[in-house]
């Protein structure tokens, strides 16, 4: 009598010819789909140059203000603040401590750093302002942003 062999039904092997093309598709369509800049500047800043600085470990643990003179002339030339993407009075800052705070851990939120980036030409009265109401809100650490000088 002569045997059957049974044919084994095996699953055949994943061609990976087109995975190089799905990896940079990929590539692609983050690369593009990326934002850089997370704000859009409505103030002039001309940063005052420092020839002692020191630059920050963790970026993502701070937070920006803008001072200096709106970029549009129908605002004016007087110093504005600017917090996120819009022009901010000083009893905004308060709150707008209280959601950078909300937005981290709280392992994480003693270590937040509120950097002043401030153009060159503000007088100091509207920076004291600021930093008072930094003060009432309880964010203690606070950098002047800068430009390398010699």
């Amino acid at each position: 009598m002569s045997r059957f062999k049974e044919k084994k039904s095996g699953t055949p092997a994943i061609s990976t010819a087109s995975l190089p093309d799905i990896i940079f598709m990929l590539l692609f369509f983050f690369m593009v789909t990326t934002v850089m800049r997370e704000t859009d500047l409505l103030v002039k800043i001309t940063l005052p140059e420092a020839s002692e600085t020191t630059k920050l470990e963790d970026k993502a643990l701070v937070d920006y203000l803008y001072i200096g003179p709106p970029m549009s002339k129908e605002l004016g030339t007087e110093p504005v603040l600017q917090l996120n993407d819009q022009f901010a009075k000083l009893n905004e800052i308060d709150p707008w401590v209280s959601a950078g705070n909300e937005r981290r851990d709280e392992v994480l939120r003693p270590k937040i750093t509120r950097s002043l980036k401030v153009d060159k030409e503000t007088a100091m009265k509207i920076v004291t302002d600021v930093k008072q109401e930094l003060r009432k809100s309880n964010a203690l650490k606070i950098n002047y942003s800068t430009a390398q000088g010699r």
